[in-house]
């Protein structure tokens, strides 16, 4: 069985955690008054028919949802440790998360050497979607995002929608790792 261990990251009262219940049907948080994350959280799950290859495959996924809150810089390199992705989560209406994004990305992009194939980025909006990316209002991701897939995120609309893409994105984090496992035990055969 695969294992995967994916961030979710972003501002402050971003819906990083609201996500982080759905995909991982952890319920007992939904709802209720805003309780910010303390450091990080994780929740492990399992996901089930996610391609790689062309094998309908299982795979063991630790979802790390990280506090928007900059206090707890001083965890994030611990954090950042062996990720194999990250989903990044911001609420366009709010301002400074697309700035709040940036650095984000630096942090756990940029330094480790992440690619952006490694990241899928949520434009998370609470109630109703109307107002989404590309429509009237909210701000664009930045630069730095420009080849990261941007999924617009509703739960309270079309939940499965999240699901489906955060399980595409999760397939190819397995091919990835899969290819990669690949290429290394060929070099070690070869290297015999």
């Amino acid at each position: 069985m695969f294992k995967s261990k994916v961030l979710v990251l972003g501002p402050c009262e971003s819906g990083k955690s609201a996500i982080a219940n759905y995909l991982a049907d952890a319920t007992e948080n939904i709802g209720g008054e805003y309780r910010p994350t303390q450091g990080v959280r994780i929740l492990e799950y399992e996901a089930n028919n996610l391609t790689v290859g062309s094998k309908k495959v299982s795979a063991e996924v630790e979802l790390w949802d990280v506090s928007g809150d900059k206090k707890f810089e001083s965890c994030w390199p611990a954090i950042a440790k062996d990720a194999n992705g990250i989903v990044f989560v911001y609420n366009p209406d709010q301002a400074n998360h697309d700035k709040d994004l940036e650095m984000w990305y630096t942090h756990f992009v940029s330094v480790p050497g992440l690619r952006d194939t490694q990241c899928l980025l949520f434009a998370h909006k609470k109630g109703s979607s109307s107002g989404f990316l590309g429509q009237s209002g909210g701000t664009g991701p930045p630069q730095a995002f420009s080849k990261i897939s941007v999924v617009n995120t509703n739960l309270d609309d079309d939940g499965e929608n999240v699901r489906t893409e955060f399980e595409k994105f999760l397939s190819g984090l397995l091919n990835a790792m899969h290819d990669s496992r690949d290429k290394e035990e060929l070099s070690i055969m070869n290297s015999k």
